[in-house]
C-alpha cells in the first residue's frame, strides 16, 4: 500500500483511504478482504511461478510459426544465388 501523508491508496480499487479507516469508502475492501501485499499484486494479472510460457505460446498460436510464401521465395533465391556463385568458382 502506498502511503500519501494522511491517506493511502486502496490496493483493490486505487482510491485514497484515510489512515485508520476500517475499510475503503469506495469499494469496501478491508484488511480481511484485500489490504495485504498479495492483494496489491494480485490485480496485475501476472502469471504464477509455475506458468509454462512455451506451452502457452503453442496453445495460443498453434506451435511453431509457419513460413509465408514470400519467405519461401527468398529461400529459393538465396539457394539459387549460392549455387550460381559455387558454379562460377568451381574449376571447369
Amino acid at each position: 500500500m502506498r502511503r500519501l501523508g494522511n491517506t493511502f491508496n486502496c490496493p483493490v480499487c486505487g482510491e485514497e483511504v484515510p489512515n485508520g479507516a476500517k475499510s475503503c469508502p469506495e469499494c469496501g475492501a478491508c484488511d480481511k478482504s484485500g489490504w495485504s501485499g498479495e492483494a496489491e499484486s494480485s490485480g496485475l494479472g501476472l502469471p504464477d511461478d509455475d506458468f509454462n510460457y512455451q506451452k502457452f505460446i503453442e496453445g495460443e498460436f498453434g506451435g511453431t510459426p509457419k513460413k509465408s510464401p514470400m519467405q519461401w521465395v527468398w529461400w529459393i533465391a538465396a539457394l539459387l544465388a549460392f549455387l550460381s556463385m559455387l558454379w562460377a568458382v568451381l574449376p571447369k
